[in-house]
């Protein structure tokens, strides 16, 4: 993957149009759970916080948020939603309702032309609770997101199976080998990666062997995880091959091939036997039928435990 780093994490909400039954915690239409997704397994990821980025924080109640100013970089109209000035981008569309789109770059709205500005201002009022909570989402994710960036330097480190490995430029090395003998201190990795590169090495060269090498463990370590769960589901995969999509953990076709993202390495081995799990059930199952999760469960029997790590926690950043 050039770029391995999940796309922004965006909430929409749009109005007048007939809504579906769902509850008021769903209303990020494009921030879909991972479970039921579609027929081909799209598992949705990337947006993670492993190790060494710091664990999600829950965003305050907007009620006790001092007044704050959102704007938007495009905006060309401002509101103030319950004493926060909130400048968000208008956009004119051929569309029959009004969509509230709540991004990194804080909000955007889509109105259809015959909708006076009054209706739309009614209508962001009527929103304000959930407009203000997601914009305040966006920002701490936002904030997450560079602390995940990656510094790629002597002494870094990047999550590996849930842990902390530290890179060592070591031009002794050949390749990257993985020390696993650190002394086992409080606080303190245990995980050394040795890159046969010298101390004047560039970012990007860093960055490339590193990368190589965490694919290279990805590839062993999925094919062994695929051998052992498919023989305890008595199915047969004809091919594995490595993702680097930005917008799911795997995917499953009914001629027996699986795609496997190869960022999923970053987590602990619970989390990739959860995907591999599922995309491998899929050979069984191709749905999100009540079937299939018993099925699922018949060999992870706490799945629902575990996926929620891929859910919320934000991959650290490469480029």
């Amino acid at each position: 993957m050039t770029r391995p780093v999940p796309g922004p994490e965006i909430s929409q909400l749009s109005l007048f149009d007939e809504p579906p039954p769902v509850s008021s915690s769903s209303l990020s239409l494009a921030s879909p759970s991972l479970w039921p997704s579609l027929p081909r397994t799209p598992l949705r990821p990337p947006v993670a916080d492993v190790s060494p980025a710091p664990a999600p924080v829950a965003a305050p109640a907007v009620s006790s948020l001092q007044p704050a100013v959102f704007r938007h970089p495009q905006a060309q109209r401002e509101i103030r939603l319950n004493d926060h000035l909130v400048g968000y981008a208008l956009r004119r569309a051929r569309r029959t309702s009004i969509g509230f789109v709540v991004g990194t770059e804080g909000l955007s709205v889509a109105a259809p032309k015959w909708v006076g500005q009054q209706d739309i201002e009614a209508a962001l009022r009527e929103k304000a609770g959930w407009i203000l909570r997601k914009l305040v989402e966006q920002q701490q994710r936002g904030q997450r997101l560079q602390a995940a960036k990656v510094d790629w330097r002597d002494g870094t480190g990047i999550p590996f199976l849930g842990e902390t490995v530290i890179i060592v430029l070591d031009s002794r090395a050949t390749g990257a080998i993985l020390n696993t003998d650190a002394a086992a201190l409080p606080g303190v990795p245990r995980l050394t990666l040795h890159v046969g590169l010298p101390q004047t090495a560039a970012p990007e060269q860093i960055r490339d062997a590193v990368q190589s090498w965490l694919q290279r463990q990805a590839r062993r370590i999925f094919e062994d995880r695929c051998r052992h769960f498919a023989a305890q589901l008595n199915v047969r995969y004809t091919r594995l091959s490595l993702s680097s999509a930005q917008t799911r953990w795997g995917s499953a076709s009914a001629d027996g091939r699986i795609r496997l993202n190869w960022r999923l390495i970053h987590f602990a081995m619970p989390s990739i036997d959860y995907v591999v799990a599922h995309e491998l059930a899929h050979l069984r199952e191709m749905n999100h039928s009540p079937r299939f999760w018993d099925v699922v469960r018949s060999v992870m029997p706490d799945f629902e435990q575990v996926r929620g790590t891929l859910k919320d926690d934000v991959l650290p950043v490469f480029d």
